[in-house]
């Protein structure tokens, strides 16, 4: 007896069963289609989505695509696809030859199968979406905790902008700062392009774009190349963007931009909610990194202020106290025999206490931020030279250096103590240094003057030590200003003087 084919209805519950197997959407949509043709001897059929968020399974074919039908073998019945309410697309069938028309049966079975690639459709965005948010919640998550454990605000900045760009699929992360002119400005950009070519981009004062943001508001763009709302010089080079605002408790800390190349995917409406809220919760991990750095500071200069008041409190006194001691004891009957040990003691006293006054100072000056005034600037040179030398060289201060010594004089004695202190270090041989500035005595003409002193105790093979450069002074009075080189120390030693007038 001759097998008779499967009854149609048959069928249709086969390929709609085998379309509920698979998870991959574009599979799934693969059965349907092959099943429509086969169900109804279409020619050929085809899935065709006019939603651009479809657009990964769209001009899904059967036989595989070739050449586009000719206009006699243009479809003939067309069913819509729906995902709940919205229309995304249609089934189609393309004419029999030699077979008729369609039946209103066909219609049905075609109906069928359309609500079923409807449904996959609809099941495939509710997964992706969970996924998506997923996604966006872990990268929240990741941001908040590498935002919390850096230690720089560009890093942080990076960190933001590198995971949005990921999270998106956007080909660049930009993270813009308002300018003191009323726009803003590209700092931080992550891109597998030159992101230095982006840095310092604007958007100029009074755009459309610029009000939304510094209202706090998000704006979403078709094609940021065309719109007439954006200035930026880089805008050509993208299509499809989202800029976001970075703002926490009120405050606009900047804005977030995740735009796509031209011609690229449009953002769906749940990647905008999703961006949104990301944009929300990395703003507030930037205030709260913020604080937290602010509030380290802060302990980093209490403990500093601490230590400085225990080094004068206590230190400074006792060694005062014994300097006081001695001196007493050298002026008592007897005390001529050891009057020079006395007298070295007290000297080697007083040199102590200058150098934990200096060292008070050095406290006193913020950790990790350029130093202020030329005592702090001093500071630092003699910092740097302790790396070579070995050991810390001593400071001094007279007078007010800080108020006394305009910037230009500053800048000069500077670079005569660089040199100096250069000059030091090549020698090889030392082992005490010592610096003076002397912002209280006045020059040998009467004239109110700063003066620097570098002694070491090291020499060269023919005697000399190293000249300080001229160049000191001011504008008007760099003539005056000068520098000499010579001994002048018990035991040998080079001491470099620098002078200027104030």
């Amino acid at each position: 007896m001759t097998a008779q084919p499967a009854p149609r209805l048959t069928r249709l519950l086969e390929a709609l069963l085998g379309a509920g197997t698979d998870l991959d959407l574009r599979t799934v949509l693969r059965r349907i289609v092959d099943g429509a043709a086969e169900l109804t001897g279409a020619g050929g059929a085809a899935l065709v989505v006019t939603d651009p968020r479809e657009g990964g399974i769209a001009g899904i074919r059967t036989p595989d695509p070739g050449p586009e039908p000719a206009p006699q073998t243009a479809p003939l019945l067309r069913v819509p696809v729906h995902v709940r309410d919205e229309e995304i697309g249609e089934l189609r069938l393309t004419g029999r030859p030699g077979s008729g028309p369609f039946t209103a049966e066909d219609e049905q079975v075609l109906r069928v199968l359309a609500a079923q690639a409807g449904i996959s459709i609809g099941s495939a965005r509710l997964y992706e979406t969970a996924r998506q948010r997923e996604r966006w919640i872990e990268g929240a998550a990741a941001v908040t905790t590498a935002l919390l454990t850096e230690e720089g605000t560009d890093d942080a900045l990076t960190t933001v902008a590198e995971r949005a760009r990921m999270l998106a699929d956007a080909s660049a992360g930009v993270i813009l700062h308002p300018t003191a002119e009323g726009g803003m400005e590209i700092v931080t950009a992550s891109t597998p392009d030159d992101p230095d070519d982006m840095v310092g981009a604007t958007i100029a004062p009074g755009s459309p774009v610029l009000e939304q943001l510094l209202g706090g508001e998000p704006v979403f763009l078709d094609d940021s190349a065309t719109d007439p709302r954006m200035t930026t010089r880089v805008r050509h080079r993208f299509g499809p963007s989202m800029m976001l605002p970075l703002q926490a408790s009120g405050r606009l800390i900047g804005t977030l931009a995740l735009p796509r190349r031209r011609g690229g995917r449009p953002y769906t409406d749940v990647e905008r909610l999703l961006a949104t809220q990301f944009a929300s919760q990395a703003a507030l991990a930037l205030v709260l990194a913020d604080a937290r750095r602010g509030r380290e500071r802060l302990a980093v200069y209490e403990d500093r202020d601490r230590i400085a008041r225990d080094l004068h409190d206590l230190v400074v006194q006792r060694l005062f106290a014994t300097g006081m001691m001695l001196e007493s004891t050298r002026r008592r009957p007897g005390a001529r025999e050891v009057d020079d040990i006395l007298r070295q003691a007290v000297d080697e006293l007083r040199s102590t206490v200058r150098d934990v006054r200096t060292t008070i100072l050095a406290l006193q000056q913020p950790p990790a931020e350029p130093p202020t005034g030329l005592r702090g600037r001093v500071l630092r040179e003699t910092a740097a030279a302790a790396a070579r030398l070995g050991f810390a060289p001593s400071a001094r201060f007279l007078g007010a250096v800080d108020t006394r010594v305009p910037g230009p004089v500053a800048d000069r004695l500077i670079t005569a103590l660089r040199h100096a202190l250069a000059e030091a270090c090549a020698r090889g041989n030392v082992s005490r240094v010592e610096i003076a500035v002397d912002a209280a005595a006045p020059l040998a003409d009467g004239r109110a003057g700063v003066r620097l002193t570098v002694f070491d105790d090291g020499t060269d093979g023919d005697g000399a030590g190293g000249v300080a450069p001229e160049g000191g002074g001011t504008d008007e009075s760099a003539a005056d200003a000068g520098a000499g080189v010579g001994g002048g120390r018990p035991g040998g030693g080079t001491t470099v003087t620098w002078w200027s007038p104030l």
